[in-house]
């Protein structure tokens, strides 16, 4: 470990005394703000020859302008901030740098992520467009005080999706919800058992799997869910979202482990130690978020130095990401950090529980999941497909294999 850290921390910079003074600008969205003021001191001590000039807007509004600024070549950050979901649409859409060739050669430091952030940030022809600085290892949010009142331990909830199916239809008697939203569910299943070297969507040979088993079996879960009546249907991010939260009216919540410091920092702090986390049902290894950091191709050569500086002491610094971890909850993507203290201390919010550690398994174990052009068009037809079965009882093999054949009509254009 220590060798890591060691190589880490000198590749990370360059000595910025040889260097005239440069002025960058840095986008991020709202999340980042604190973090950012925070580690932008200790850069400075590194490349004292640098100015950071700060561009911070709401998580939606930050990517839609990036969207413009890449698309009509003008206005973006010098280094920029991409939620995972946007790494396809750049990569499709073209406007960030190939970070694997000159001058910054990414791929020395591959080694020093888990193997499945690493392959997000990187396009299905080897191009690394993003280097990971936060991931989100999939589990299951689950109320102590609904599971311990159902007589039901988390040990028979969790042993596989129909014993979790089955917590849902005994909690049905007394009115509480297994789930805000059955397509949540779904929406984790085909982020699941992916084979290596494949996409979601695609597989390695860019062959779309929209009516693969592994979509058919998530669409028949949430199917069965829904038409049972176990979830909610809640939609993510609405006030009613946040109050079965606070209510305990649902039991269970599928999600990446950020969403225990958002319960905790703001949508359900009065629930503090009626919360626990688990793997998901089945052992089943979900990715389900992330942050990663760009350079966009406008950025000017002379900008290029400080800006890959700046990316490397945002991502390759272990310091930093546990910083990142202190401040926003922001689950590092480099494992050499799981060593630390950090990951042993028990979590109050959690009554005690000490889920770092879990967490940390999970994400050493999630395989690689490469990222392609048409992720964004078969997310979005996935989606719509989803919403006939859930909402109008299409059949589910009929649905995807539709599915599959506009994901396939549309990619070959």
């Amino acid at each position: 470990m220590k060798k890591i850290l060691a190589f880490t921390l000198a590749a990370s910079l360059l000595v910025g005394a040889a260097f005239a003074n440069t002025t960058i600008t840095i986008g991020f969205f709202d999340d980042f703000e604190s973090h950012i003021n925070n580690v932008l001191p200790r850069f400075y001590e590194l490349r004292p020859d640098v100015t950071v000039e700060t561009r911070m807007l709401g998580f939606g509004d930050h990517h839609d302008l990036l969207v413009t600024n890449l698309a009509t070549g003008t206005g973006a950050p010098d280094v920029v901030v991409l939620e995972v979901d946007y790494v396809a649409r750049f990569i499709a859409e073209g406007g960030l740098r190939d970070l694997s060739s000159e001058p910054f050669n990414a791929d020395q430091y591959e080694d020093l992520f888990v193997d499945y952030a690493w392959a997000q940030g990187r396009s299905e022809d080897g191009r690394q467009v993003a280097m990971p600085t936060d991931i989100a290892p999939g589990t299951m949010f689950y109320r102590r005080d609904v599971l311990e009142a159902s007589g039901w331990t988390i040990d028979m909830v969790n042993a596989s999706m129909e014993t979790y199916l089955d917590y849902g239809r005994h909690l049905k008697e007394s009115g509480v919800f297994l789930t805000t939203n059955a397509a949540q569910v779904a929406d984790g299943l085909i982020r699941s058992d992916i084979p290596a070297g494949d996409g979601i969507y695609f597989n390695a040979d860019g062959i779309p799997q929209l009516n693969s088993e592994r979509f058919l079996e998530a669409a028949r879960v949430a199917q069965i869910i829904r038409n049972e009546g176990l979830d909610a249907q809640i939609g993510a991010w609405s006030s009613e979202w946040f109050e079965a939260f606070r209510q305990g009216t649902t039991a269970t919540e599928l999600s990446g482990a950020w969403l225990a410091g958002h319960l905790q920092n703001w949508m359900a702090p009065e629930t503090s130690g009626l919360w626990g986390a688990s793997v998901v049902p089945g052992d089943t290894l979900v990715s389900w978020g992330g942050s990663f950091w760009a350079i966009p191709g406008q950025t000017p050569e002379d900008k290029l130095d400080a800006a890959w500086d700046l990316v490397l002491f945002l991502t390759t610094n272990p310091e930093i990401q546990l910083e990142a971890f202190r401040t926003m909850n922001a689950f590092p993507a480099m494992p050499v950090t799981y060593d630390d203290p950090m990951f042993d201390e028990e979590l109050e919010f959690l009554a005690g529980q000490p889920a770092r550690i879990m967490w940390a398994s999970i994400a050493e174990r999630i395989p690689g999941v490469l990222t392609f052009p048409g992720d964004i068009l078969a997310s979005e037809i996935w989606g719509s497909a989803l919403g006939e079965i859930l909402n109008e009882g299409r059949d589910v093999q009929a649905a995807l294999d539709e599915a599959q054949m506009l994901v396939e009509r549309r990619v070959r254009r």
